[in-house]
């Protein structure tokens, strides 16, 4: 069980949503069933430059409470060897992650999660997403280029979110 795991995943397991949305409850309990059989027996994958563990900080807490995506974090920050995997991305002259699949079909991407695809694809690891919609607008994309993505609260956007 190897994953990079997007920001949203941990932050949905934490019960927090995106502006009035809050997620459902099969949207948290999917994340932190995913979250805690990662940390037990898995390893998640982070770029060396710490990119990825400075978005986590932006939205998750240090100290491992109160939240699963918050042990999640602390589990991260005190990184033992056999759980996580540092690795260096590459960046072309423009800024772009070299391993940044270059197809025009990508070119709405989000950026801030460009990240993800870049180092989920050098590693040959899938991406973790809860609820982000820009993983399924542009899966077939992504996927053409051989990225695999664990849709962790499923598919369809209506049920991520309380009603």
């Amino acid at each position: 069980m190897n994953f990079v795991v997007d920001t949203n995943v941990p932050v949905v397991a934490n019960g927090r949503g995106q502006g009035d949305a809050q997620p459902s409850i099969g949207s948290r309990l999917a994340s932190i069933a995913f979250l805690e059989l990662l940390l037990k027996d898995g390893r998640i994958h982070l770029d060396i430059n710490g990119e990825i563990q400075a978005e986590y900080h932006r939205y998750l807490n240090p100290r491992g409470q109160p939240g699963v995506g918050d042990r999640f974090y602390q589990a991260v920050i005190n990184s033992a060897p056999e759980r996580i995997s540092r690795v260096s991305l590459d960046r072309l002259q423009s800024g772009e992650y070299a391993d940044f699949p270059d197809d025009p079909s990508l070119a709405n991407f989000d950026l801030g999660d460009r990240k993800f695809v870049a180092l989920a694809l050098k590693q040959g690891v899938p991406v973790a997403n809860a609820v982000d919609s820009d993983w399924v607008n542009h899966r077939k994309e992504l996927e053409a280029c051989g990225l695999t993505i664990e849709f962790i609260c499923g598919v369809d956007p209506a049920t991520w979110w309380a009603q």
